[in-house]
């Protein structure tokens, strides 16, 4: 896709991403149905559907010839290998949504030949609008964002699951563990914009959960990989990945090399 369409693509994205936040914080106002799914009886609510049909309505406006791909809707046979496709989560961060909490997103990347190349993240609990286009650099609320770029894990900020965090800390004393943030696009969004230094994810997650950090990590000048260093593919025709560690390119290396030989004590 030409860069001067992804750059027209993306104000209006950010637009219909407040639309959809304004809806799902007015979805959040009144007492709302919620249940569980799948076997892990993953939580949904009404929230989450609404901002999904929204989305997917005016998304299919916007690039009429893209696919779509979402954690809210039914699998549709082929869409998967569609060489230009929306991925979409409606509301990452579903916990925190129905606990009124502010970590949730609402997370949408346009992905082409399975990498993204356009993304918008918007927290809408605490009006934080992340965006990024391929060779366009990353913004957070239209201001440039950096990842650091420090090899060194003496007092680095790291967020990821408990587990994976402990052991870390059992190897390097000094760092410091960041309390859990339910939504995983914006953990890995606090490292593009340089809250985090560095951020994990345990195995399991989704294409809709990454694609959209993954654009504005790399545009942040971040790296986002499993924990063998291989970056991602999305609509691959597996959406579930394995963990993954994002940072700034020079801590990455640091954590890859710590991790190294020793993957089961991590993931």
């Amino acid at each position: 896709m030409p860069a001067d369409d992804l750059v027209s693509l993306r104000a209006s994205l950010e637009s219909l991403m407040r639309e959809a936040g304004q809806l799902a914080r007015a979805t959040a106002r009144r007492p709302f149905r919620r249940w569980t799914k799948g076997a892990d009886r993953s939580p949904v609510s009404e929230g989450d559907i609404a901002v999904n049909e929204f989305l997917r309505e005016r998304l299919s406006r916007l690039v009429p010839q893209a696919g779509w791909l979402s954690e809210e809707t039914a699998d549709v046979p082929g869409a998967r290998h569609e060489s230009l496709i929306w991925i979409v989560d409606p509301i990452d961060g579903t916990r925190a949504y129905i606990a009124g909490a502010e970590d949730w997103t609402i997370s949408v990347a346009l992905v082409e030949k399975r990498r993204p190349v356009l993304a918008a993240l918007y927290a809408p609990a605490t009006d934080e609008m992340f965006s990024a286009a391929r060779g366009q650099g990353a913004t957070l609320n239209d201001v440039r964002i950096r990842a650091h770029d420090d090899a060194t894990l003496v007092g680095a900020r790291l967020a990821g699951p408990r587990r994976t965090l402990d052991r870390m800390a059992a190897r390097e004393p000094e760092i410091v563990p960041i309390p859990k943030i339910h939504s995983l696009a914006l953990r890995l969004a606090r490292v593009a914009q340089g809250e985090l230094d560095a951020a994990f994810a345990g195995g399991g997650a989704h294409d809709w959960d990454l694609a959209a950090a993954d654009l504005l990590l790399h545009e942040a000048g971040g790296v986002l990989t499993d924990v063998t260093g291989s970056p991602l593919n999305y609509t691959n025709g597996r959406v579930e990945h394995d963990a993954l560690i994002a940072a700034g390119p020079a801590r990455h290396r640091t954590l890859l090399a710590l991790m190294h030989g020793r993957l089961s004590e991590f993931v």
